[in-house]
């Protein structure tokens, strides 16, 4: 008996199993029964322990690609494995496979200029307007990170504050009024990881996302950790989430210091550590720019007409 744990069974077996009757065509002298999320297979020991190795390389493939086509199936359990890699354009690294195989690699200057900063040093600070990939990014390299096994867990957080808008007047209780503050971290997480997988993720704290205040008193070992929105921390905040830094960290800080939400007579803990950071030794600076913007074409027009009217 083989159970698939944490495994998207619609992804592995196919609509209406057709990828299950595809892998007991390539095993046809073996009898394979699938119950919900346990396979048995019954037959000759040789066979099974093919069986059981090709098994092993399908479900790799699908957590390396969150994908299982016809064809990678049949290279896998054919011995073409070598065939099974997806090409990719010649120096652009795929970053991870979202759901459906869909690749997410690191677009621009900047962004690509981020997964040499991570690889390079601990702690990172990606500084740009709004639409440049800054938290896609980041994102993108914490669920890498977390694939490859070079951390165990993901941690994401946000200040929550109100941009124009009043907190206390959203329904519901705390996490509820919370929710909507954390959503683009929801939003790019969910194109990385199936819904499935990423629900257990999220239940067992292997990936967690919360309010900055959340952070105050916690040693994060072992983690990827993204602030996101830190041109909204005061400096007394900023101090607070870089000395949580334990052992076998990275630390991600990005934010856009032309929308800053604090009160104005506030420091934005994001412009402060600009300054007395950015000489530290293994700390990164990367700004990003109206060039790396990724979103609609508009956007880009929208900044420069901010940043024009404002000079």
């Amino acid at each position: 008996n083989i159970e698939l744990k944490d495994v998207d069974l619609v992804a592995f077996f196919g609509a209406n199993g057709t990828n299950l009757r595809l892998i007991k065509s390539h095993f046809s002298q073996l009898k394979i029964v699938q119950r919900g999320a346990k396979i048995k297979a019954t037959g000759a020991d040789s066979l099974l322990d093919e069986f059981e190795a090709k098994l092993t390389l399908l479900l790799q493939h699908l957590e390396k690609y969150n994908f299982l086509t016809e064809d990678s199936i049949n290279n896998i359990l054919s011995k073409t494995e070598k065939n099974t890699k997806t090409s990719t354009p010649e120096g652009e690294e795929v970053l991870v496979y979202g759901n459906k195989g869909r690749t997410i690699r690191a677009r621009t200057v900047n962004q690509k200029a981020m997964v040499t900063a991570v690889d390079k040093n601990d702690m990172l600070f990606a500084i740009g307007p709004a639409g440049t990939g800054k938290t896609y990014t980041a994102v993108a390299l914490a669920v890498r990170a977390l694939k490859n096994k070079e951390v165990r867990r993901i941690i994401m957080t946000r200040p929550a504050v109100e941009a124009g808008e009043n907190l206390g007047f959203l329904p519901g209780d705390m996490k509820e009024k919370l929710d909507p503050y954390m959503q683009p971290l929801y939003d790019a997480l969910q194109d990385m990881i199936p819904q499935e997988k990423l629900n257990t993720y999220i239940e067992d704290g292997t990936i967690q996302i919360a309010p900055l205040a959340y952070m105050r008193g916690r040693t994060l070992d072992s983690a990827f950790v993204i602030l996101d929105e830190g041109q909204n921390t005061t400096t007394n905040q900023m101090k607070m989430f870089l000395t949580r830094m334990g052992k076998h960290a990275k630390f991600i800080v990005t934010g856009d210091i032309s929308q800053i939400d604090l009160p104005k007579r506030q420091e934005s803990g994001l412009k402060k550590v600009n300054t007395i950071l950015s000489n530290v030794k293994d700390i990164s600076f990367v700004y990003l720019t109206t060039q790396d913007v990724v979103r609609h074409k508009l956007v880009k027009k929208i900044i420069k007409a901010f940043e024009d009217n404002v000079s």
